[in-house]
């Protein structure tokens, strides 16, 4: 027979069992959103483009993926980005930016799929879709489009898987 001691240790460990499980659960439904994308991680060079333009995008770990890019013109760097690909409190994906000379900016996932995946802010300037698509295992497809001066406007960036440079 279970002492009222007994019975409120018996209580609380199960509260804290069901809040781990509760938080493991969370961990892996989120991480998972990560974990379909996984295929973006890596090195790609943008298709007919200055040698150097590139985006690099690391694999997913810790609820994050980290990239940067950078657009060489004339053997210059005339543009660079930050990126970061994170997990929202709802478990949807969110893409922040941070271009050079401009604010940071964040995008809400509005579709993921085996092969694609797109963001959405409708309140940023231009653009406000970004749009990752994996054409095949060599081909990347990136895409941004939106309204810009009342007219709707994409702007694709193809590219191909590179090796990483040490």
């Amino acid at each position: 027979m279970m002492t009222p001691k007994t019975t409120l240790r018996a209580r609380i460990l199960m509260a804290a069992l069901a809040a781990c499980c509760a938080h493991a659960s969370a961990y892996a439904q989120n991480a998972s959103g990560l974990d379909r994308i996984a295929w973006l991680a890596g090195c790609w060079t943008r298709e007919a483009a200055e040698p150097g333009t590139q985006e690099h995008w690391m694999a997913p770990a810790a609820g994050t993926m980290l990239g940067i890019g950078r657009t060489v013109k004339a053997g210059k760097t005339i543009e660079f980005e930050f990126m970061r690909i994170h997990l929202a409190a709802d478990g949807k994906l969110l893409f922040t930016a941070l271009p050079s000379g401009q604010q940071e900016a964040t995008f809400t996932q509005i579709r993921i799929g085996e092969t694609e995946v797109a963001f959405e802010n409708p309140a940023h300037d231009f653009p406000q879709r970004v749009i990752y698509r994996l054409q095949d295992k060599t081909r990347l497809l990136a895409s941004i489009e939106g309204t810009r001066k009342g007219a709707m406007r994409t702007i694709e960036f193809p590219m191909r898987r590179a090796p990483c440079a040490p």
